[in-house]
């Protein structure tokens, strides 16, 4: 390429020439790559300068963007999961199970993404797009039993633990640390934004669109929108930049010189034995078991509150809705408090703490079946703004802590974090039906055990008043008239009713008793009853679990790097400047 040439192009990426054409883009990049070309583009997406405020927003913007609509993607199947456990005749623990594969792999493949500390990060967001988007549009529609539902829904947990850990990496890298906290209370919006776009876009569509498949088809459609504007939009910081700590704009100068005379595999040696230290999985263990509650809430709100509330599939998603919005408008306005008095760890503990008080009045509501759409909606707006105080503050502190450690290797502490979270949900889903086993009858039969006590409402009035010996020699021997007259004398007896009545409703009982549906009635409306009896206790158990997760969280925030008190913050920036300001003066000596 001539040098005229390698001008143009480095111009084409906001990057400054040097004397010898092209800066090195790092590993596995040709320095005399074109950097034009739509072909090129598509795959080479490094620059070689900070990008100014504008390029940098848009970015930003679309690594949210692309946050976003993968957790919608991911969470979709929960706004529709009981129709989907009725359409496969899917077991609760089937169901499960699902979740925990698809966390499982999700665990392992955050730790592949590590390796976007030497391939890259930007490609591995865009095309995991792609096979989401495809993913939720053609396969999980089509999906032709359990066994097929299961396997897609795995492979979309894989393609997630990679952008897990590749989005926050992109968030890092073009977000300085006085800046960071607001960073990632908007990446944060991802899961957050995802839930909510579920919940809305669920209880608006679900009296129209019935099928519950319509909603992956929705969810595709827009998956495969946002990778189109990844393609062609997405940038991500050649090795060289991305390889330093960057405390503010005002260091921007300072990194680009001296990105040209770094050895960017040095850093980059042995980079799990740089990472597998208390202060990275430490924490990384404690936000996980503090957001037992939440992915609690992503998987089984929906079942919880139709389950023990009795609530529409549409009014379950409705009250996700306020639980999604308060969290996501609190992580921005908390990220930018943050960022504005420059400390994390009094924000981690004040979220958490208040986490701890709204769990338990939450936990104390299962046994109030009367609690109505309105009071929940109250509780859990309030606990979603602790969850946000707390969390969007720690992502700005951990990424900042693996700093400390090395700068080069942001991309595979997040993967340590990665793994770390969602071997613990797993572990929590997994276990969560033996702690709350009333909620499989509830799940697998409640709903139609329901339909049909309405329907058979007067029968079941009938039995109710029979002696269960009565009953059991009359169910062997029908035409036993010893145990018929004493069936309608009890009958009369508890009902009240005169014995003519008594025998039409013991004959109405005679005639429905051979109905499947009546069989399927007597077969599972015992283990129903029992579990809705007992299921309340259970799921108060399992909040108190969550309530554990939230209190274990606070001491390990003593681990992370950063400030307690706003005044040594500042401290520390101004001595930062000073030495930024002494380092350039140096090298341009």
């Amino acid at each position: 390429m001539s040098e005229g040439a390698a001008r143009h192009a480095e111009d084409r990426d906001g990057a400054e020439p040097t004397r010898l054409g092209v800066r090195s883009a790092g590993p596995g990049v040709s320095a005399g790559r074109p950097a034009f070309g739509v072909i090129v583009r598509l795959w080479f997406r490094q620059r070689n300068t900070y990008p100014s405020t504008g390029p940098r927003y848009l970015y930003l913007g679309i690594v949210v963007a692309s946050t976003i609509i993968l957790y919608y993607e991911l969470y979709v199947g929960g706004a529709v999961s009981p129709s989907i456990l009725a359409d496969f005749h899917m077991s609760f623990r089937y169901y499960v199970n699902i979740t925990v594969l698809a966390n499982v792999v999700g665990a392992f493949s955050s730790l592949l993404a590590g390796f976007s500390d030497r391939w890259g990060r930007a490609n591995m967001v865009t095309y995991g797009l792609l096979i989401t988007g495809l993913l939720s549009l053609f396969g999980i529609p089509h999906a032709s039993s359990e066994l097929d539902f299961g396997l897609i829904v795995g492979a979309i947990g894989f393609v997630e633990g990679i952008i897990l850990v590749a989005t926050p990496a992109l968030v890092r890298d073009f977000s300085p640390q006085l800046g960071r906290a607001s960073a990632m209370g908007f990446w944060t919006l991802g899961p957050v934004i995802g839930s909510l776009a579920v919940a809305e876009v669920s209880s608006h569509t679900l009296p129209h669109l019935h099928a519950w498949q319509d909603q992956f088809i929705i969810c595709g459609i827009a998956g495969l929108g946002v990778f189109v504007v990844a393609l062609f939009g997405l940038r991500e910081l050649s090795p060289g930049l991305r390889d330093q700590l960057m405390v503010s704009v005002r260091d921007k100068a300072l990194i680009e010189a001296r990105a040209q005379g770094i050895d960017v595999r040095s850093g980059l040696r042995n980079p799990w034995r740089q990472m597998l230290h208390l202060d990275i999985v430490g924490p990384s263990f404690a936000i996980a078991i503090f957001l037992i509650i939440y992915y609690t809430a992503v998987g089984f709100f929906v079942i919880y509150f139709t389950s023990i509330f009795h609530f529409s599939l549409a009014q379950a998603n409705a009250i996700g809705n306020w639980f999604w919005a308060f969290d996501a408008g609190s992580l921005i306005v908390v990220g930018i408090v943050s960022d504005r008095l420059r400390v994390r760890k009094p924000f981690m503990v004040v979220g958490a703490l208040g986490a701890v008080a709204f769990t338990i009045l939450f936990a104390l509501r299962t046994n109030q079946p009367t609690t109505g759409y309105y009071t929940f909606a109250a509780i859990i707006s309030v606990m979603a703004v602790f969850l946000a105080i707390a969390y969007a503050p720690w992502m700005a502190s951990f990424t900042e802590t693996v700093e400390r450690r090395n700068p080069a290797l942001i991309a595979t502490g997040l993967a340590v974090w990665g793994w770390v979270i969602r071997v613990v949900i797993a572990v929590s889903i997994f276990v969560l039906p033996f702690v709350v086993s009333s909620t499989t009858p509830l799940v697998d039969y409640g709903t139609q055990v329901r339909t049909l006590s309405v329907r058979y409402a007067p029968e079941l009035k009938t039995i109710s008043a029979i002696d269960s010996s009565t009953l059991g020699t009359l169910q062997r021997d029908p035409t036993n008239a010893a145990a018929a007259t004493k069936a309608i004398g009890e009958i009369s007896s508890t009902l009240h009713v005169s014995t003519t009545a008594a025998i039409t409703r013991l004959e109405d009982l005679a005639k429905v008793s051979k109905q499947p549906a009546f069989e399927y009635l007597q077969a599972h409306g015992p283990s129903v009853l029992a579990a809705s009896k007992t299921s309340p206790g259970q799921w108060r158990e399992w909040w108190w679990v969550c309530v554990g997760g939230e209190a274990l969280f606070i001491p390990l925030v003593f681990l992370m790097t950063g400030r307690w008190r706003p005044k040594s913050a500042r401290s520390d920036a101004r001595e930062h400047d000073e030495r930024v300001q002494a380092e350039l003066a140096r090298l341009h000596r």
